[in-house]
């Protein structure tokens, strides 16, 4: 990966609808040669997918949690986590607790009606912290 590739990456984080024209004239390279590198960092698995960024206020989905859980014995509950509606993301961490997952919900009521139906069980506590304000959220890398 050259410096033209992380231009290329960094274009595309910041507006992943940016036309591969516009990518060309900011790299000043021909458009078919961009379209190329494109092609090769996504099948290099540089770039995963893309997507647009919702905004969840106005989906209606007010409620942001972090749930830490621990699970004692031999549970695997990996596959039931990741297949939670409104489970954003599922981290296997080091510590106390086995897991981090990032929930959104519309309001309290419903976060704690998911905590008891899908999350808590036998062999599974819970510590949620609950997102007062957001001051930086982003998937944007740093390289």
């Amino acid at each position: 990966m050259d410096n033209v590739d992380k231009k290329i990456l960094c274009l595309l984080q910041s507006n992943a609808r940016m036309s591969n024209a516009d990518i060309a004239r900011e790299i000043k390279l021909a458009p078919s040669v961009t379209l190329a590198r494109i092609r090769k960092l996504e099948e290099k698995g540089l770039i995963a997918g893309y997507e647009a960024k919702l905004n969840p206020h106005a989906l209606g989905l007010d409620m942001l949690a972090f749930v830490l859980i621990k699970v004692t014995g031999d549970k695997d509950i990996e596959s039931s986590l990741v297949d939670i509606p409104g489970v954003q993301e599922v981290h296997n961490v080091a510590g106390d607790d086995c897991y981090l997952i990032k929930i959104r919900t519309r309001n309290t009521e419903s976060l704690s009606q998911l905590l008891k139906e899908k999350v808590r069980g036998e062999s599974i506590s819970t510590k949620t912290i609950i997102v007062l304000s957001t001051l930086k959220e982003t998937s944007q890398l740093i390289f």
